[in-house]
């Protein structure tokens, strides 16, 4: 399966004054995800399901218990962080977010929590909810954001769609670094 995007500036739709906030992620990045049991940040209408259980708007995904694999594509923005720290918790899971990777949300729920990541090649084309696909691009990078051993596997049957990092690697690297670093110093 191909991933089409394009390496493009700011789509027009991507703006402070957006008018509004459920962008779908496109149908054959779930698909290629394999099923999951719980969207907490399903549209109250959608044209494909992404999981078998959908919450919505309606039932305030983070303060309902979450079950099973979970697909995250959280609403972007200040609240994003309260999702990503609901799905770091839960501990299996998939989201997808912009690639901000210098803010202190990618630092405190992403670069210290998650297990892999995934950086798309190019931007990603959202869908508006009623399954038309955007005419401009998401107009900044997206990254897939991996919680949970096998979802580490996931992200890796799909790696041909961008750099896949897989961050328990450097974790254990960083580890080894600071034991040979007290050996040497003494400390």
């Amino acid at each position: 399966m191909k991933i089409e995007v394009k390496n493009t500036g700011m789509g027009g739709h991507h703006s402070s004054a957006m008018g509004k906030d459920e962008w779908l992620t496109p149908p054959e990045i779930v698909e290629s995800l394999g099923m999951f049991d719980l969207d907490p940040c399903a549209p109250i209408d959608r044209p494909w399901n992404t999981a078998n259980k959908h919450l919505s708007i309606l039932d305030n995904g983070l303060n309902t218990d979450w079950s099973g694999r979970v697909w995250l594509n959280p609403p972007y923005g200040r609240e994003t962080t309260k999702w990503l720290d609901k799905l770091a918790d839960h501990g299996n899971g998939i989201a997808l977010i912009f690639a901000r990777t210098e803010t202190e949300m990618f630092f405190n729920h992403v670069w210290n929590k998650a297990d892999a990541l995934l950086f798309f090649k190019g931007r990603l084309h959202f869908y508006h909810v009623d399954g038309v696909r955007a005419k401009a691009n998401a107009g900044a990078p997206s990254v897939l954001i991996a919680y949970g051993e096998n979802n580490v596997a996931t992200l890796k049957k799909v790696e041909q769609w961008g750099k896949l990092i897989d961050l328990r690697m450097t974790s254990n690297l960083q580890k080894e670094d600071e034991h040979c670093l007290t050996k040497v110093t003494g400390c």
